[in-house]
Order: structure tokens, then sequence, then C-alpha cells
């Protein structure tokens, strides 16, 4: 049973709650997203207040411990800041009840660029060494990057595009390679119709993004430029 307090529970009712529903969710994505986390949603046991996604949701964070109550939290309230704004305010109480239920303590984000700033960021002096790539694959990216950079002032956007897509997906690869067992046991890591892990060389750039989201290797800022970059390109 969850420790959470009256004020806590409604902070995350705002944030989730639409007139019983939770978010966007469809009945199946609702029940997919819970398997991600390796819980049937549809279980009797969540079924005591009623069969509604927000009433399985309430019995859910009534019933489960303070850690997978954290956790299902932490991500409903990621995939809440996707589609949608809940206000800072509203952010900031929830992430403040989940560092509490987990038993970790908060890590506050920096504050989130607005889409301006950030695509106005300049990023002149790039130190690819950190990235540990071999001699001929740091050549490629070097050029590419030079490439970006001349199709930006040259204002050719749909060239910019498929060079920071292809780019992105291509260090995104790299990385995965590098450490194949973190990412294809990510909870976000693609799946075929047998529910096996793909192979790496056959994720899209959707998937290697969330992926790299999930294992902290990209903010949420650039998780979801790189999916409006995936999305624009195709």
């Amino acid at each position: 049973m969850s420790s959470l307090k009256m004020q806590e529970k409604k902070v995350f009712e705002r944030l989730f709650d639409r007139s019983g529903y939770v978010l966007d969710f469809s009945d199946g994505t609702f029940s997919e997203f819970f398997r991600e986390h390796k819980l049937n949603i549809d279980a009797d046991k969540y079924l005591i207040n009623g069969p509604s996604k927000m009433k399985r949701l309430r019995a859910f964070w009534e019933i489960e411990s303070d850690l997978i109550v954290g956790k299902v939290l932490d991500a409903l309230l990621e995939y809440a800041q996707i589609i949608g704004k809940p206000t800072d305010d509203d952010i900031k109480a929830a992430k403040q009840t989940i560092a509490r239920l987990t038993g970790k303590a908060e890590i506050k984000p920096k504050t989130e660029l607005t889409e301006d700033e950030f695509l106005n960021q300049a990023f002149n002096k790039l130190d690819l060494s950190k990235l540990c790539l071999d001699t001929f694959f740091h050549k490629v990216i070097s050029q590419r990057i030079d490439e970006i950079q001349k199709s930006l002032i040259a204002r050719t956007p749909l060239a910019t595009i498929f060079l920071c897509g292809s780019t992105l997906e291509g260090l995104l690869l790299d990385a995965g390679t590098k450490q194949p067992q973190r990412f294809n046991t990510a909870q976000s890591a693609p799946k075929d119709k047998d529910g096996k892990v793909r192979q790496l060389h056959d994720w899209s750039l959707e998937s290697l993004v969330n992926v790299a989201h999930e294992l902290g290797m990209l903010s949420l800022d650039t998780k979801k430029y790189g999916h409006m970059l995936n999305c624009t390109q195709n």
C-alpha cells in the first residue's frame, strides 16, 4: 500500500484524469503501458473502485508499494508532458512526490527551453572525442556537422532536416552498438510480434530516441525535437 497523501493524489488527478479516462489512453494502450512495467492493470484487484481507467489507476496507487507506484507515476508524468502542457506547479509537486515514493533525491531539471531558444542554440565548439568514435566515423560525423551548418546558413530546410536526422540516427546506432545490453533491456526497446526485442539495425529513429532518453543520453527537449525531426523527414 502506497503512502500517497490526499493532497498528492489531487495533483496526480489534475495531471492525468480526463473525466474517467487517463490522459489519451485507450483501454488497449492503457493495458500496454502497464505491461511495460510488468503489471496487469486489468486484474480483478484493480477493479475494486470500478472499471474506468482512472478508477483502476486510483486502486493501483492504493494497493501497490511506494516504489512501484512512484516508478509508474514518473512514467505517466513524462508521457503527460509529451502530449500536453501541465502547469509548472503541478509538475514540480508531482516530481517531489515521486522522489519521496522512490526514495530518490529529486534532480532539479534545467529550465525547459522554448522552441525558439532550443532552435537558436549555437554549438560552435563540439567535442566529439567524448563520444569515443572510431577514426573513420569521427571523420564522417564531422563532415555531416559541417554540412548541416552550411545548410542552415544557406536556408535549405529540407537538406538540413535529412542531414540532422541521418546524423542523429548514426550517432545513436553507434551508441547502441557499444552498449547493446543497456539498449536491448530498456523498457522502450522495440519488440516484434512475438515480444522479442528487434535487432538494433532494424530500430527506427523514433525507437533509438526513446531508448536514448530512457537511458539518460538525451534530455527531454532533445527527445521531443528528435521525434519532431523524425516525423518531418518521414
